[in-house]
């Protein structure tokens, strides 16, 4: 009897771990490639493209920056003396890394209250109305991946004030996320996804 309870409680666990497409696709430097075994992806950002105006390619460099595609991303838990967990470093959670205040003030003025951080749906038209506001607030082009990154990562404010400048890690990511989405840019154009 204990044994086909603990054989029970071992299904279940496993069970839980599947997580779906939530798990990051093989292949993340190939866009044909996520696209190709994630439809759903494509579908989503197309869509958050014709709504928002922010190009396929700056929403899926910049969710390969965030959560690797993984939508149960979160951002590591902080230890105390090495072994006591002190929860974890900020709230963001999901494809978009989006933190609590923001993901409330984005269902609040989208009026899309059933808007889930880990669905491929609701985190793209997150991060295109995100974006918007950004080029509205900071005059960012859309297609500016970098410096939208820069945004994205610092919030509006910090942007303006250009807190990023005191952190050169951060403008070497920015980079990497503006090479990103030019190299997406030319693999879709070649598979003839955009």
């Amino acid at each position: 009897m204990i044994r086909s309870l603990c054989a029970l409680c071992l299904l279940a666990v496993l069970a839980g771990c599947g997580g779906g497409n939530k798990v990051s696709p093989k292949n993340l430097d190939n866009a044909c490639s996520i696209v190709d075994q994630r439809p759903k992806y494509l579908r989503a950002m197309r869509k958050a493209e014709r709504k928002w105006g922010v190009p396929v390619p700056v929403q899926m460099a910049i969710i390969h920056q965030e959560s690797k595609f993984d939508g149960d991303a979160r951002t590591p838990l902080q230890w105390q003396l090495g072994v006591i967990p002190m929860g974890r470093q900020s709230s963001a959670y999901g494809y978009s890394q989006a933190l609590d205040a923001t993901w409330d003030q984005y269902k609040t003025e989208t009026r899309n209250r059933r808007a889930k951080r880990n669905d491929i749906r609701d985190a793209t038209d997150f991060m295109g109305w995100y974006m918007t506001k950004t080029r509205d607030r900071n005059g960012i082009p859309l297609s500016d991946a970098r410096r939208q990154y820069l945004a994205y990562h610092e919030g509006w404010t910090g942007y303006s004030r250009q807190s990023y400048n005191s952190k050169g890690w951060l403008v070497n990511v920015a980079a990497r996320v503006g090479d990103r989405a030019v190299v997406y840019d030319r693999q879709l154009r070649a598979c003839g996804k955009i």
